[in-house]
């Protein structure tokens, strides 16, 4: 018999199919040891038949196959070959996409612990063998235990000794790390009569793919929960996507304690042995429900029945790195391959999304109330002009110094968005203007106020922090703008009493972090949250009353035809932490663009409003949704060979649009807006296509162009083009 084989080398000179002889054990979907090139290396089944296409005496056997059940299952490899098509990426860094990367390289295996169980506990022990009647009588009342805990109690000598007088058994048994348990019981809410209605619209609808628009507190997640309970009685299972790492744990939780040890959880903060477990039990059947960020899509999960893709709009749904897929691509392709409900969800849709709801492509569901009817927050608009006139320079306005004191004295709970970490955005010396940049990137440095460094948040660069400027050698070292950091430290100055947590990137450590912060604060340990765009959507605290946001306007200035979306959906999704339950809740949204008309579609919380006048710019303008923006990205440490590069691609694309010049509406070439990161000097080549009828070949010129001191890559509607 002889196996197909994709050897698990990410590199085009070698994507292909390898065959190999092997035996019946081999199975399609297995991971294998094969020779390869003078060496043993990993691969993976794609395939067996008694034929080949070489001459047999030429067709190595496999080495060895790796003891477990195929990882593999076929719809794998047909999302493989899209996927390797689709993003011009080799078939081995696309089947990597399904199988976690500490298993796929051995470094993570089953655990196991030793359990002591009592199987004759009547034998004579004689008198000064105390420690082994200690044992006998702890087993007599439990049964068994584990045997560390016998042995930190009574000593591994005595457990060992009645282990031999045929006493106690000892048994290896497997342990499964678990992410997250002691979830409590739970039983299904009572539906609202607009809830029941928006299952039965997705259940009935002829439509594959589902959009739930909602306003914060709508009632989503219940809708979610039963359309997978549902899936999970109909003998199927389930995805379930959300943002942020951060929201994992609570939505876990929530299915953990509806569908107990059904649901598993998959993302990159876990260690890597829960990971190699959650993964395991998708796999085996034990779990049914996938529950996780962007990789959990690529869950191994058989038969789905719903794949709910909840804050839809969020740009973490597209990947940065290679594969650069999107998720909802992907849960579409899946969705159509399992022939299941996509449901995706947001209060502040993508303009994407909603335009083909409102155009008839996805099926439209429109939930535009809190459930019974609780009021959305009123946003109070502080003018940061004023403030400044007014000789206020603190991070607060006076009504948020207000609305705190009266929060905290009322007992509820504040939080406090502001989306940059650190303590002060650049440190710049007073005397010449000099401001400290990152040596591997082209990008200022934030100070860290409790390390006293300087880091770029942009290679993770640390630099002692300056007593003196390297220009000049004055002293005269100042901050400026604000981070979380500093915004801590000014709430500890005015409300010295109140308890403070802060939550980003910089004390979420560990794989634990997230949970701890935000169970914390839903325990009540602390007043005021202050954080970034990940405390922003998906957080239920019932005793907020209170969200402020200080410096509104930081996203609405970017040079990106997405900045007015964003700021809309930043501001919609962080005011809707407030007033969950039964107090009212209020926002004050602190801004120097008062008048700017995102603002007044925000503070309405008038969505349609926001997307009709959103859509006609794009439209005028021809951005998408009404045209693709392609980016090739040319990267490499060697400036010259870099720009050698960029002018290959860019003359390619020349003779593209002379053969095509009415797909292009914009061609250019330029330093990318940042223009060295870690180290590597960054070129593009920037176009807006109508159509996406000539992005194979844009990626075959990316391709063509990429050696091993160069690399360049496609992005199609970048979420980020700096």
């Amino acid at each position: 018999m002889y196996a197909s084989v994709i050897v698990d080398i990410a590199h085009s000179s070698v994507d292909k199919i390898f065959e190999y002889s092997c035996t019946d054990e081999v199975k399609v979907g297995c991971r294998v040891k094969v020779p390869f090139g003078g060496r043993i290396i990993d691969g993976f089944v794609i395939g067996t038949g008694e034929e080949c296409s070489v001459p047999p005496q030429k067709v190595k056997p496999v080495y060895s196959v790796y003891a477990e059940p195929p990882a593999l299952v076929g719809e794998c490899f047909s999302l493989m070959e899209l996927i390797s098509l689709r993003y011009r990426v080799p078939k081995a860094a696309a089947l990597r996409l399904f199988v976690p990367s500490e298993m796929r390289l051995g470094k993570v295996h089953e655990a196991y612990y030793n359990v002591a169980a009592l199987i004759n506990g009547d034998i004579a022990l004689p008198a000064s063998a105390k420690k082994q009647a200690q044992v006998l009588q702890y087993l007599k009342e439990r049964g068994e235990c584990e045997l560390s805990v016998l042995a930190e109690k009574f000593g591994r000598n005595a457990v060992n000794s009645l282990r031999d007088k045929g006493a106690v058994a000892i048994e290896k048994r497997q342990k499964k790390r678990n992410p997250l348990s002691g979830a409590e019981s739970d039983v299904p809410k009572t539906l609202t009569p607009a809830q029941s209605a928006a299952i039965e619209n997705i259940e009935n609808s002829n439509k594959q793919i589902h959009l739930i628009h909602g306003v914060t507190g709508s009632g989503k997640t219940e809708i979610y929960l039963n359309i997978i309970a549902r899936a999970i009685a109909c003998g199927k299972t389930a995805i379930f996507l959300v943002p942020e790492i951060s929201l994992t744990p609570q939505m876990l939780a929530q299915l953990r304690a509806r569908f107990k040890g059904e649901a598993a959880i998959l993302h990159s903060g876990l260690s890597a042995g829960e990971r190699f477990d959650e993964w395991w039990r998708l796999r085996s059947g034990e779990a049914k429900i996938a529950v996780g960020a962007r990789s959990a899509i690529f869950a191994p999960l058989e038969n789905l029945g719903a794949i709910i893709i909840d804050e839809e709009h969020d740009s973490s749904y597209v990947s940065e790195s290679a594969p650069r897929y999107s998720t909802v691509d992907i849960a579409a392709w899946r969705a159509k391959y399992n022939d299941c409900k996509l449901i995706l969800g947001s209060a502040t849709p993508s303009v994407e999304s909603y335009l083909k709801a409102t155009e008839g492509e996805y099926n439209l569901i429109t939930l535009p109330e809190r459930i019974n009817k609780r009021p959305l927050p009123e946003i109070i608009i502080a003018d940061m002009r004023k403030e400044v006139r007014r000789g206020n320079n603190s991070a607060f306005s006076a009504a948020l110094r207000e609305q705190l004191s009266l929060t905290l004295e009322s007992g509820n709970q504040a939080i406090i968005f502001l989306n940059r970490r650190g303590y002060s955005q650049t440190v710049i010396c007073r005397d010449c203007g000099y401001v400290a940049k990152c040596r591997n990137c082209d990008v200022t440095l934030t100070y860290h106020s409790d390390e006293n460094a300087l880091k770029c948040h942009y290679c993770g660069a640390r630099y002692r922090m300056l007593e003196a400027c390297p220009e000049c050698g004055g002293r005269h070292i100042i901050y400026s703008g604000t981070g979380t950091q500093r915004v801590v430290a000014g709430l500890k100055e005015l409300f010295p009493a109140a308890r403070i947590l802060r939550m980003d990137n910089d004390t979420v450590s560990g794989k634990d972090g997230h949970y701890k912060i935000l169970s914390e604060f839903a325990s009540h340990k602390a007043d005021i949250l202050v954080g970034t765009q990940m405390i922003a959507k998906g957080h239920d605290f019932p005793a907020v009353t209170l969200v402020g946001i200080l410096d509104a306007d930081m996203s609405l200035h970017f040079a990106d035809y997405r900045s007015g979306e964003r700021t809309f959906q930043l501001i919609t999704q962080v005011s809707g932490r407030s007033g969950r339950a039964g107090a009212p809740g209020k926002v004050v949204l602190q801004t120097y663009s008062p008048e700017n008309y995102i603002l007044r579609y925000a503070t309405a919380y008038n969505y349609t409003g926001f997307f009709e006048n959103e859509k006609e710019i794009r439209k005028a303008t021809n951005f998408p949704p009404y045209a693709i923006i392609c980016r090739v990205m040319v990267t490499s440490e060697d400036e010259q060979g870099a720009l050698a590069a960029l002018k290959e691609v860019y003359f390619a694309c020349e003779e593209l649009k002379a053969t095509y010049p009415a797909e292009f509406i914009f061609l250019n070439r330029m330093h990318s807006p940042i223009k060295r990161i870690q180290g590597k000097h960054r070129f593009q080549v920037l176009m807006r296509l109508k159509t996406g009828r000539l992005l194979p070949r844009i990626y075959d010129i990316a391709v063509n162009n990429t050696s091993a001191n160069v690399l360049c890559y496609v992005e199609e509607n970048p979420g980020n083009l700096s």
